[in-house]
Protein backbone atom coordinates (compact mmCIF):
# COMPACT_ATOMS: atom_id res chain seq x y z
CA UNK A 1 0.00 0.00 0.00
CA UNK A 2 1.17 3.49 -0.81
CA UNK A 3 0.70 6.38 1.60
CA UNK A 4 -0.49 9.79 0.40
CA UNK A 5 0.45 12.66 2.72
CA UNK A 6 -1.13 16.09 2.27
CA UNK A 7 1.74 18.60 2.43
CA UNK A 8 0.50 21.55 0.40
CA UNK A 9 -1.26 23.96 2.75
CA UNK A 10 0.08 27.33 3.86
CA UNK A 11 -0.22 26.65 7.60
CA UNK A 12 -1.73 30.03 8.39
CA UNK A 13 -2.47 29.11 12.02
CA UNK A 14 1.28 28.69 12.60
CA UNK A 15 2.12 32.11 11.09
CA UNK A 16 4.68 33.74 11.12
CA UNK A 17 6.72 30.54 11.46
CA UNK A 18 5.24 29.29 8.18
CA UNK A 19 5.92 32.48 6.23
CA UNK A 20 9.08 31.08 4.66
CA UNK A 21 8.75 27.41 5.64
CA UNK A 22 5.95 24.96 4.78
CA UNK A 23 4.17 23.72 7.88
CA UNK A 24 5.21 20.04 7.34
CA UNK A 25 8.82 21.14 7.81
CA UNK A 26 8.25 22.82 11.18
CA UNK A 27 10.38 20.96 13.67
CA UNK A 28 9.32 18.68 16.48
CA UNK A 29 12.22 17.59 18.67
CA UNK A 30 14.71 18.96 16.15
CA UNK A 31 13.28 17.29 13.04
CA UNK A 32 10.47 18.20 10.62
CA UNK A 33 7.10 16.84 11.70
CA UNK A 34 6.71 15.35 8.22
CA UNK A 35 9.63 13.04 9.02
CA UNK A 36 7.90 11.87 12.19
CA UNK A 37 4.69 11.17 10.25
CA UNK A 38 6.52 9.18 7.60
CA UNK A 39 8.33 7.18 10.26
CA UNK A 40 5.00 6.10 11.78
CA UNK A 41 4.30 4.34 8.47
CA UNK A 42 7.83 3.19 7.69
CA UNK A 43 8.34 1.54 11.09
CA UNK A 44 5.27 -0.57 10.35
CA UNK A 45 6.56 -1.62 6.94
CA UNK A 46 4.84 0.94 4.71
CA UNK A 47 7.68 2.82 2.98
CA UNK A 48 6.11 3.90 -0.32
CA UNK A 49 5.03 7.55 -0.12
CA UNK A 50 3.42 10.19 -2.31
CA UNK A 51 3.72 13.72 -0.94
CA UNK A 52 1.02 16.08 -2.23
CA UNK A 53 2.93 19.36 -2.14
CA UNK A 54 1.87 22.92 -2.93
CA UNK A 55 3.18 25.85 -0.88
CA UNK A 56 7.00 25.88 -1.08
CA UNK A 57 6.90 22.58 -3.01
CA UNK A 58 10.62 22.87 -3.79
CA UNK A 59 11.40 22.63 -0.07
CA UNK A 60 9.27 19.48 0.22
CA UNK A 61 11.22 18.08 -2.76
CA UNK A 62 14.51 18.82 -1.03
CA UNK A 63 13.32 17.15 2.16
CA UNK A 64 12.11 14.08 0.23
CA UNK A 65 15.53 13.66 -1.38
CA UNK A 66 17.08 13.17 2.06
CA UNK A 67 14.85 10.26 3.08
CA UNK A 68 16.35 6.75 3.49
CA UNK A 69 17.22 5.05 0.21
CA UNK A 70 15.06 2.07 1.19
CA UNK A 71 11.97 4.30 1.01
CA UNK A 72 10.19 5.23 -2.21
CA UNK A 73 9.14 8.88 -2.09
CA UNK A 74 7.38 10.73 -4.90
CA UNK A 75 6.51 14.42 -4.66
CA UNK A 76 3.58 15.79 -6.67
CA UNK A 77 3.13 19.55 -6.92
CA UNK A 78 -0.66 19.84 -6.64
CA UNK A 79 -0.72 23.64 -6.74
CA UNK A 80 -0.32 26.31 -4.11
CA UNK A 81 -4.03 27.17 -3.92
CA UNK A 82 -5.57 23.68 -4.21
CA UNK A 83 -7.94 22.49 -1.50
CA UNK A 84 -7.55 19.14 0.28
CA UNK A 85 -9.81 17.04 -1.96
CA UNK A 86 -8.24 18.57 -5.07
CA UNK A 87 -4.83 17.42 -3.83
CA UNK A 88 -6.14 13.89 -3.24
CA UNK A 89 -7.76 13.84 -6.66
CA UNK A 90 -4.54 15.01 -8.32
CA UNK A 91 -2.68 12.03 -6.86
CA UNK A 92 -5.37 9.32 -6.86
CA UNK A 93 -4.32 7.77 -10.17
CA UNK A 94 -0.88 7.02 -8.67
CA UNK A 95 -2.15 5.34 -5.53
CA UNK A 96 -3.41 1.91 -6.60
CA UNK A 97 -6.62 0.11 -5.63
CA UNK A 98 -6.39 1.10 -1.95
CA UNK A 99 -4.07 3.40 -0.08
CA UNK A 100 -3.40 5.24 3.13
CA UNK A 101 -4.11 8.97 3.30
CA UNK A 102 -3.04 11.27 6.11
CA UNK A 103 -2.08 14.80 7.03
CA UNK A 104 1.46 16.05 7.53
CA UNK A 105 0.69 17.47 10.97
CA UNK A 106 -0.96 14.62 12.91
CA UNK A 107 0.95 12.15 15.09
CA UNK A 108 -0.47 8.98 16.64
CA UNK A 109 0.48 5.44 17.60
CA UNK A 110 -2.07 4.03 15.14
CA UNK A 111 -1.81 0.32 14.28
CA UNK A 112 -1.82 0.59 10.50
CA UNK A 113 -2.18 -3.12 9.81
CA UNK A 114 -5.25 -3.19 12.03
CA UNK A 115 -6.55 -0.10 10.24
CA UNK A 116 -6.13 -1.74 6.82
CA UNK A 117 -7.73 -4.98 8.02
CA UNK A 118 -10.67 -3.04 9.45
CA UNK A 119 -11.12 -1.30 6.11
CA UNK A 120 -11.10 -4.60 4.22
CA UNK A 121 -13.65 -6.05 6.62
CA UNK A 122 -16.42 -3.46 6.40
CA UNK A 123 -16.77 -3.26 2.61
CA UNK A 124 -17.05 0.52 2.38
CA UNK A 125 -15.00 2.80 0.16
CA UNK A 126 -13.32 4.76 2.95
CA UNK A 127 -12.15 4.47 6.56
CA UNK A 128 -11.42 7.39 8.86
CA UNK A 129 -9.48 7.03 12.09
CA UNK A 130 -11.37 8.75 14.90
CA UNK A 131 -10.22 9.69 18.41
CA UNK A 132 -11.96 11.07 21.50
CA UNK A 133 -12.05 14.86 21.45
CA UNK A 134 -9.09 16.30 23.38
CA UNK A 135 -10.26 19.35 25.30
CA UNK A 136 -8.03 22.42 25.15
CA UNK A 137 -9.34 23.42 28.57
CA UNK A 138 -9.24 21.86 32.01
CA UNK A 139 -12.56 20.71 33.44
CA UNK A 140 -14.05 21.17 36.90
CA UNK A 141 -15.85 18.51 38.95
CA UNK A 142 -18.46 19.55 41.55
CA UNK A 143 -20.17 18.02 44.55
CA UNK A 144 -23.27 20.19 44.75
CA UNK A 145 -21.86 23.69 44.41
CA UNK A 146 -18.51 22.77 45.98
CA UNK A 147 -15.54 22.35 43.65
CA UNK A 148 -14.23 18.83 44.23
CA UNK A 149 -11.42 18.46 41.69
CA UNK A 150 -9.89 19.54 38.40
CA UNK A 151 -8.91 17.50 35.33
CA UNK A 152 -6.30 19.08 33.07
CA UNK A 153 -7.26 18.97 29.37
CA UNK A 154 -9.18 15.67 29.44
CA UNK A 155 -10.27 13.59 26.48
CA UNK A 156 -14.03 13.67 26.07
CA UNK A 157 -15.16 10.09 25.31
CA UNK A 158 -18.67 11.12 24.28
CA UNK A 159 -17.32 13.16 21.36
CA UNK A 160 -15.14 11.75 18.55
CA UNK A 161 -13.23 13.68 15.90
CA UNK A 162 -11.44 13.08 12.62
CA UNK A 163 -7.81 12.16 13.33
CA UNK A 164 -6.77 11.55 9.74
CA UNK A 165 -5.04 8.20 9.10
CA UNK A 166 -7.51 7.21 6.38
CA UNK A 167 -7.74 4.26 4.06
CA UNK A 168 -9.35 4.92 0.67
CA UNK A 169 -9.93 2.53 -2.19
CA UNK A 170 -10.54 3.19 -5.87
CA UNK A 171 -14.32 3.47 -5.34
CA UNK A 172 -13.79 6.66 -3.33
CA UNK A 173 -12.84 8.53 -6.53
CA UNK A 174 -16.56 8.80 -7.27
CA UNK A 175 -16.79 11.31 -4.39
CA UNK A 176 -13.54 13.19 -5.10
CA UNK A 177 -15.35 15.73 -7.26
CA UNK A 178 -15.61 18.47 -4.65
CA UNK A 179 -12.81 20.75 -3.48
CA UNK A 180 -12.89 20.27 0.30
CA UNK A 181 -12.15 16.77 1.59
CA UNK A 182 -13.33 17.38 5.16
CA UNK A 183 -16.42 19.52 4.55
CA UNK A 184 -17.66 17.98 1.30
CA UNK A 185 -16.14 14.60 0.45
CA UNK A 186 -16.33 12.97 3.90
CA UNK A 187 -19.98 14.01 4.48
CA UNK A 188 -20.86 12.74 0.99
CA UNK A 189 -19.18 9.39 1.69
CA UNK A 190 -21.00 9.18 5.03
CA UNK A 191 -24.32 10.02 3.39
CA UNK A 192 -23.78 7.20 0.90
CA UNK A 193 -23.00 4.73 3.70
CA UNK A 194 -19.44 4.29 2.43
CA UNK A 195 -17.46 5.85 5.33
CA UNK A 196 -16.54 3.83 8.44
CA UNK A 197 -14.75 4.90 11.63
CA UNK A 198 -11.71 3.10 13.01
CA UNK A 199 -11.67 4.09 16.67
CA UNK A 200 -8.24 4.80 18.12
CA UNK A 201 -7.89 5.30 21.87
CA UNK A 202 -4.10 5.53 22.03
CA UNK A 203 -1.95 8.62 21.59
CA UNK A 204 -2.92 11.20 18.99
CA UNK A 205 -2.23 14.89 18.64
CA UNK A 206 -2.18 17.40 15.80
CA UNK A 207 0.24 20.28 15.35
CA UNK A 208 -1.99 23.22 14.49
CA UNK A 209 0.15 26.03 15.91
CA UNK A 210 3.78 26.68 16.76
CA UNK A 211 2.83 26.23 20.43
CA UNK A 212 1.72 22.69 19.57
CA UNK A 213 5.14 22.05 18.02
CA UNK A 214 6.82 23.10 21.25
CA UNK A 215 4.51 20.92 23.33
CA UNK A 216 5.07 17.90 21.06
CA UNK A 217 8.82 18.46 21.33
CA UNK A 218 8.54 18.47 25.12
CA UNK A 219 6.90 15.03 24.96
CA UNK A 220 10.13 13.68 23.44
CA UNK A 221 12.39 14.98 26.20
CA UNK A 222 12.39 11.89 28.42
CA UNK A 223 12.35 9.01 25.96
CA UNK A 224 10.79 7.73 22.73
CA UNK A 225 7.94 9.86 21.36
CA UNK A 226 4.50 8.67 22.49
CA UNK A 227 3.47 8.23 18.85
CA UNK A 228 6.17 5.60 18.28
CA UNK A 229 4.85 2.20 17.21
CA UNK A 230 7.01 -0.92 17.50
CA UNK A 231 8.82 -1.65 14.24
CA UNK A 232 7.40 -4.49 12.17
CA UNK A 233 9.36 -6.68 9.81
CA UNK A 234 6.47 -7.14 7.37
CA UNK A 235 3.27 -5.36 6.49
CA UNK A 236 -0.14 -6.16 5.08
CA UNK A 237 -0.14 -5.91 1.29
Amino acid sequence: MRTLILCGGKGTRAYPHTQELPKPLLEVAGRPILGHVMEIYARQGFCDFVLAAGFKADMIEEFASSRPSSWQVEVVDTGEDANTAERVQACASRMGDRYFLTYADGLGDVDLEALAEFHDGHGGAATMTSVPLPSQYGTVQFVGDRVASFTEKPRLPDHWINAGFFVLDHRSEKWLVSADFERQVLPALAGAGELFAFRHTGFWRSMDTYKDALELSALCADGPPPWTVAEKSSALR
